[in-house]
């Protein structure tokens, strides 16, 4: 059984439970398997060797969540040695029409509707919504968590900056 996060963050004012261990900086980031555009499976362990900044986001047809990943297909160009993920449980024929539409090409989409496998391995799933939270990791090369924010209110914007930075930091060790 997931361990459960009463409260761990809110949804448009109102607390919300996440569902998985909340993750930590220097904790070893657990393996999922989402969905890639394809329909293919993608795990942590394809991107083996690789740093990666990974943006959650509740839905990609929002305000928020738009914006979110048009910034980090933005910055993606800019972070040499670094993948940039964005996941959600969105479908993943819903995120290739969105990029298509969006001109997003930097950003790998992944689709976490299937299991929930990612959303419960970092600690993002929001059990009443069954979406997942706003939030950004930073993976190094051995998978080692080097950033993390969760995302208080998920309605809100992350710091980009810091997440932006932390990916620098990594990919340049």
């Amino acid at each position: 059984m997931a361990i459960e996060r009463a409260g761990a963050v809110t949804f448009k004012g109102n607390p919300v439970t996440l569902i998985g261990e909340e993750v930590k900086v220097g904790d070893t980031a657990k393996d999922f398997t989402v969905l890639a555009q394809g329909l293919q499976p993608y795990s942590l362990n394809d991107g083996k060797g690789t740093v990666h900044l990974i943006s959650v986001v509740p839905s990609i047809d929002t305000g928020v969540c738009d914006a979110q990943t048009r910034r980090f297909n933005e910055e993606a160009s800019k972070l040499p040695n670094v993948e940039v993920l964005t996941v959600s449980v969105d479908l993943p024929f819903a995120q290739a029409r969105w990029c298509g539409a969006a001109g997003i090409e930097n950003v790998k989409m992944l689709s976490d509707h299937r299991d929930l496998s990612f959303g419960e391995a970092f600690g993002v799933a929001i059990k009443e919504l069954r979406l997942l939270t706003r939030a950004i990791f930073v993976l190094d090369k051995d998978n080692k968590v080097t950033y993390v924010e969760y995302v208080p209110e998920v309605t809100n914007h992350p710091d980009y900056e810091k997440a932006i930075a932390a990916a620098k930091e990594a990919a340049e060790k």
